[in-house]
């Protein structure tokens, strides 16, 4: 098995172990978190009726262009990330949630998500 297979395949189990945990209710929905080399994405999503309530990506026009055309795989964006996810998920009426990091580390660009997302008021 190659390295990166070999990779995907143990993240991927992490990942299960957490889902085993983590729920999204309504009245704490999930903060599902997906990281890759060049961008980062989350979601606050409700699993009882499978609806996503608030989304965010660095893959998006105005992030984009807010961090002028720049990288969205480093620290800066995934906070503009957290702040704008956090911002869409109080409008929609959500202010608690579970986070689930998806078998990624809780450490530099996820969890520059978490803390911009707190700042913003969400709580976890």
């Amino acid at each position: 098995m190659a390295r990166t297979d070999r990779s995907k395949v143990l993240r991927q189990r992490r990942h299960a172990r957490v889902r085993r945990r983590v729920a999204g209710s309504p009245d704490r929905p999930r903060l599902a978190v997906n990281r890759s080399l060049r961008h980062i994405s989350a979601q606050v999503i409700d699993d009882t009726s499978g609806r996503t309530l608030a989304a965010a990506s660095t893959s998006e026009k105005d992030l984009r262009e807010a961090q002028g055309g720049g990288s969205g795989g480093n620290v800066n964006a995934a906070s503009a990330v957290g702040r704008l996810v956090a911002t869409r998920a109080k409008a929609a009426g959500v202010q608690r949630v579970v986070i689930d990091r998806g078998g990624i580390a809780y450490h530099g660009r996820v969890a520059a998500l978490a803390d911009a997302a707190r700042q913003e008021g969400l709580e976890f």
